[in-house]
């Protein structure tokens, strides 16, 4: 199985391990198949220029720990653009509903502890 982290719990990973579940822990650190999308990347940058998150890591630090733990960077392809127009109004933060397209295009388990996203026709795990 192939995971993605959403951005929540990259933050986690990154700044906070303590925070994710006994189980997410467990997937972060032993699978071989573990990607974050680079819309994380745009999403922490916006919420640290806003103050919204009081981590310090620039974003080609957190791009260098990612590779660095074989944390697969994936782009955002325009189908998975397309894919957000089909997704139910359920949850309105746009960084999510691409996570979530993403994951079905790609047949991903979102990695998350955001309770909104396990209401989409994806799996989940936390």
């Amino acid at each position: 199985m192939k995971y993605i982290l959403d951005t929540n719990a990259l933050i986690y990973t990154l700044c906070n391990p303590s925070g994710l579940t006994k189980q997410a822990i467990q997937i972060i650190t032993t699978e071989k198949e573990l990607c974050v999308s680079i819309a994380s990347f745009w999403e922490i940058a916006i919420k640290q220029t806003l103050g919204k998150l009081a981590i310090q890591t620039t974003i080609p630090d957190i791009e260098k720990i990612c590779k660095n733990r074989s944390i697969e960077i994936i782009p955002i392809l325009s189908e998975e653009i397309e894919g957000v127009k089909v997704l139910p109004m359920i949850h309105k933060d746009p960084f999510d509903r691409l996570i979530i397209s993403q994951a079905i295009k790609r047949k991903l388990t979102i990695i998350t502890s955001d309770t909104i996203i396990s209401q989409y026709a994806v799996k989940v795990l936390w």
